[in-house]
């Protein structure tokens, strides 16, 4: 087996000295541990949960949207928004899918240059697994880190529940506090700044808004629609699904958009999508003179949703009755609905955190430290952060063949 399993107040295996440590047994561990083995390199990978991937295995419902074949730099957020362009450029969205046909895994483009696997989730962890154990690469879970020290030029001593280890090369692949439920922590932070490195302000990412008071009221019993919006803020937008919740707004758009969403901003959300609402409501109201507005409306919005719309947001009157002037300000509001959502949902839900281990301190072409020789930051504790889509997976497998062909 691949993965040694110590369950928790089992006696303790001695761990032997390795050429690279990795903290961490997600996506970007795994990718660095393969690429590190295949290269002669003696990898030991490290995790404290009880099993390997599970931010893998609960992704995309299960069936794991493994990459996106439209990955550009440009889906990604990071205070410096060239950082990400050396590793995606090295390791690809075909690189990824040839590992993937390779192993016989049936997959699927679900939209938008997102590919999920026909199955299950739990292909893509066999899938690393297997190719770690290829390259010789352990992996142990159940053991947490108590401290990690220097140890002269290049070497770390880490000092764990199992034991304790020296290593030529050390990977900090633990990800960020998105879904604590699952085992995320702080810790790559922790490390990150006891060597010397600046992390920056992290918040949830691609999550669910909320609202209160009375914009919540107003939809709450809406909870359950869904309904075709592009979503904007600060200079973004993204055209796809918006659910209404019980507590606010989630599906694709809001994920989206959250994660350009600060604190007292407010969204404007576009109802028609990807029409002229001013020609729109004029052509209704040519060839619909007697319908209501909330009529016309529910034509191509869910009924429920127009009704409240048109109570609370519109006033509705037959068609004819508009005057151009009330019919502009009418499209005004049905292409820049606005909504001032009061928080976010939070880490418990989010899929991924925003900020993290500044990329200045960072090589862009091996994630190494500039700072400390021989010490990387891959995947998800780097301030680097993907769309949603498939986007953050490629950036763990790139991060982490990064700094396997560096260590």
């Amino acid at each position: 087996m691949t993965v040694t399993q110590h369950a928790p107040g089992g006696e303790a295996t001695h761990l032997t000295d390795a050429d690279v440590v990795v903290l961490g047994a997600g996506a970007a561990g795994l990718m660095c541990a393969i690429a590190a083995g295949a290269r002669g390199r003696r990898v030991l990978v490290l995790d404290h949960a009880n099993k390997v991937g599970k931010k893998i295995l609960m992704s995309g419902g299960g069936r794991c949207n493994f990459t996106n074949t439209g990955t550009t730099p440009a889906n990604f957020l990071s205070v410096n928004p060239h950082f990400c362009k050396s590793a995606l450029a090295r390791y690809t969205p075909a690189d990824f899918i040839a590992m993937v046909e390779r192993h016989g895994i049936a997959y699927h483009e679900k939209e938008l240059g997102q590919l999920f696997c026909d199955e299950s989730s739990k292909q893509i962890v066999r899938m690393l697994l297997d190719e770690a154990a290829a390259v010789g690469a352990q992996v142990r879970t159940h053991c947490a880190i108590d401290a990690v020290e220097p140890v002269g030029e290049r070497h770390f001593r880490l000092r764990t529940s199992q034991g304790t280890l020296d290593c030529g090369a050390l990977v900090v692949a633990t990800g960020g506090l998105s879904i604590p439920s699952m085992g995320a922590s702080g810790f790559g932070y922790q490390l990150a700044r006891q060597f010397g490195h600046e992390v920056l302000a992290t918040r949830a990412g691609l999550v669910p808004l909320t609202l209160s008071g009375r914009p919540l009221e107003r939809l709450q019993d809406l909870a359950g629609l869904s309904l075709q919006v592009e979503a904007g803020c600060n200079g973004a937008s993204f055209r796809n699904a918006m659910l209404v919740t019980h507590r606010g707004l989630s599906g694709p758009a809001i994920l989206q958009i959250s994660s350009y969403w600060q604190p007292g901003d407010d969204l404007r959300i576009d109802l028609l999508p990807g029409e002229d609402a001013n020609a729109w409501l004029a052509a209704r109201q040519r060839a619909r003179g007697e319908a209501e507005l909330r009529t016309v409306l529910g034509d191509v919005l869910p009924r429920r949703f127009a009704q409240r719309l048109c109570e609370a947001w519109l006033p509705s009157r037959p068609m004819k009755q508009y005057t151009p002037a009330q019919l502009r300000e009418v499209a005004a509001t049905l292409a820049a609905w606005p909504v001032v959502p009061s928080g976010t949902e939070g880490y418990r839900t989010a899929e991924v955190t925003l900020g993290g281990v500044d990329t200045a301190g960072l090589s862009s072409s091996t994630m190494m430290s500039r700072h400390v020789p021989g010490l990387h930051f891959i995947g998800e504790v780097v301030d680097v952060t993907g769309w949603l889509g498939g986007y953050n997976f490629q950036w763990a497998w790139a991060s982490g063949h990064a700094a396997g062909q560096a260590v």
